[in-house]
């Protein structure tokens, strides 16, 4: 992987700017957020900070990375994101596909996150098998997340997307959503977590509160204020993904 970026000129800077408001409009009109946060997480998730290999870089645009079973149903959000690339060509998909998933937690009512612009694309997909298996363990999330040079605590934040979406069956093999509203971006998702023994709950999602490092998190996410101070700091581990590899 390249470390040098896109350099961010002016012009790349107002492009940036128009693109943001392509996809803030995209997105509410289809109500595609949970996909397109899917689909940053799923880009930017391949990350191993050791070989400095995969993360958000575009790559997963490429036909044979799509094709991973992981990556079931994100060729709809790739497309979408092509009608905005049409408008704002000089925005790196690399950009483009982390823009997506930032805007998509910002109109469903989560913080607004920093975006720093300046990823290069790669045509270089990664090896099937750098994102999590929902139906592992702990260690599992942790050999996964520690690769990318994560913590617990990041780990226990970022599942915490999950409060937006469904899980489809021809996608994962699991059918559901983890919260009452699935276009709302809040806590709901560790509420559920803590409090229903009857919401739906991935394997991943229910070792967070088998595992006692994960739990403690997981209290302390549910516990939080709906308020956008509060909650920017609490969700702040998700500004991560939006940052890796960059």
């Amino acid at each position: 992987m390249a470390k040098e970026g896109v350099a961010v000129d002016f012009e790349y800077a107002k492009q940036i700017d128009k693109a943001r408001r392509e996809l803030r409009a995209l997105i509410s009109s289809r109500n595609c957020a949970p996909l397109m946060l899917r689909l940053a997480w799923h880009d930017a998730g391949t990350y191993d900070a050791k070989t400095r290999t995969g993360g958000a870089n575009g790559s997963i645009r490429n036909q044979q990375e799509l094709n991973h079973q992981a990556n079931r149903g994100l060729e709809t959000a790739v497309q979408f994101c092509e009608e905005v690339k049409a408008k704002c060509p000089r925005v790196s998909y690399a950009d483009l596909y982390q823009l997506a998933g930032v805007i998509a937690v910002e109109v469903t009512g989560g913080p607004t996150i920093r975006f720093v612009p300046g990823r290069k694309d790669s045509l270089e997909s990664p090896p099937e098998g750098r994102l999590p298996d929902a139906t592992k363990d702990a260690q599992h999330l942790r050999d996964v997340f520690y690769r990318m040079g994560l913590t617990d605590k990041d780990i226990v934040a970022l599942s915490g997307g999950h409060t937006l979406g469904k899980a489809h069956k021809e996608r994962s093999g699991f059918e559901g959503q983890w919260t009452e509203n699935h276009l709302k971006f809040d806590n709901s998702y560790f509420v559920e977590l803590m409090d229903s023994k009857d919401s739906f709950k991935l394997p991943t999602d229910k070792v967070l509160v088998e595992d006692p490092e994960f739990r403690k998190y997981v209290v302390r996410y549910k516990n939080i204020m709906q308020s956008h101070t509060r909650s920017s700091q609490s969700w702040g581990s998700i500004q991560i993904v939006f940052q890796i590899a960059v």
